[in-house]
């Protein structure tokens, strides 16, 4: 892959950015002992299967899907208590002028 960069307005090709040739071996994991029940893991999918047969995740490797349960209509309630609590009379009322505005 080449890579550019910008210099006086004009793309060059960035020096010393020159493509590797052959395949990158990457080495297997050293073998280990399993903290969850004490058996031998020695390689990556082992690893991978092992995690994944006791809901395990690693740490750094999660992914980040953030779910929200839908509130109850008593948990609504609350939170809209709570914030009309901590709201003046006149921003209640710009509040539920625009509400009409929008309707209407």
């Amino acid at each position: 892959m080449t890579t550019y960069i910008l210099r006086d307005g004009k793309l060059i090709e960035k020096p010393g950015n020159k493509p590797r040739r052959g395949l990158e071996i990457v080495s297997d994991i050293q073998p280990y002992r399993s903290m969850i029940d004490g058996s031998r893991i020695g390689s990556r999918s082992t690893h991978r299967t092992h995690l994944r047969d006791h809901n395990c995740i690693e740490v750094g490797n999660e992914k980040m899907e953030t779910t929200l349960a839908p509130p109850s209509s008593e948990g609504r309630r609350k939170v809209l208590r709570e914030q009309l609590s901590n709201m003046t009379d006149r921003q209640a009322n710009d509040i539920l002028a625009r509400v009409r505005n929008q309707r209407g």
